[in-house]
């Protein structure tokens, strides 16, 4: 397939999931519940990290989250009481329990304490030059885990440092930064452009992506990603994460 061939086959995927219809089964439903600022950065934040597994699955445990925190995430990260949390104390989902959760919120708390934005979070500064999210997602990981923290919780932020493909903060980057009329990313962030996104890449994309020859194995690390990415720029230089529509969809929908 040449690369107008391939640019008019993904363009028509994009065209069938990035719509509202998408919403009502994907993680991103739990974000798309809130208006403000602070609660769709921190609901996102947990439906991007428990979006593992079953969709049904995750999209459940998340309103356990939001249900436990009153729906207004970002009042009960900033005033909660130590006896708010008692409630959460036997959460898990696959791998995250409570002692993740405990933390992920501590450490939420502290960034809100002195920061009005997650952005922040990725991007100390006002603007972010990288070509690619690979080094504000290191900064991200670095930050979460600079104040005092359960050893195992590491293993739920991703780094490209250790080759990982990083598929699910790479997602909540598509979440919080894509900007189009469709309604389903949010563009909330400036500082990082839908130009330097990375598209997520997890075992299911990576394989759609093989298949279509748009990356030479399919396996899921950060080389591959970025590869991915770079083709995809071609076919999209200002939007090229707009293709995880199509890779996503051809895999979950259509099991190509």
């Amino acid at each position: 397939m040449n690369i107008q061939h391939l640019k008019e086959y993904l363009d028509g995927r994009v065209e069938i999931y990035n719509k509202p219809a998408f919403i009502i089964k994907d993680p991103v439903c739990i974000p798309h519940r809130f208006s403000l600022l602070q609660d769709i950065e921190i609901a996102g934040l947990f439906a991007a990290v428990l979006a593992w597994g079953n969709r049904t699955s995750i999209i459940n445990n998340c309103d356990r989250l939001m249900g436990w925190m009153d729906n207004v995430p970002y009042q009960f990260i900033l005033h909660h009481q130590d006896t708010d949390l008692k409630k959460m104390l036997h959460f898990a989902h696959r791998t995250f329990n409570a002692t993740d959760l405990l933390y992920f919120i501590e450490l939420l708390r502290f960034h809100y304490q002195t920061h009005t934005s997650l952005e922040d979070a990725f991007v100390p500064h006002t603007i972010y030059n990288s070509t690619d999210t690979g080094e504000a997602l290191v900064h991200f990981h670095r930050y979460f885990f600079s104040i005092e923290h359960p050893e195992r919780t590491r293993k739920h932020i991703a780094t490209p440092q250790r080759n990982s493909a990083c598929k699910r903060l790479n997602m909540y980057l598509r979440w919080m930064v894509r900007r189009d009329d469709n309604g389903v990313d949010f563009g909330l962030w400036r500082k990082i452009s839908p130009a330097q996104l990375v598209c997520p890449l997890d075992v299911h994309v990576a394989r759609v992506a093989h298949r279509l020859g748009l990356i030479a194995t399919d396996k899921a690390d950060w080389k591959n990603a970025l590869h991915l990415t770079a083709l995809l720029r071609q076919l999209n230089p200002a939007d090229p994460a707009v293709y995880d529509y199509a890779l996503f969809g051809l895999g979950a929908e259509e099991r190509f």
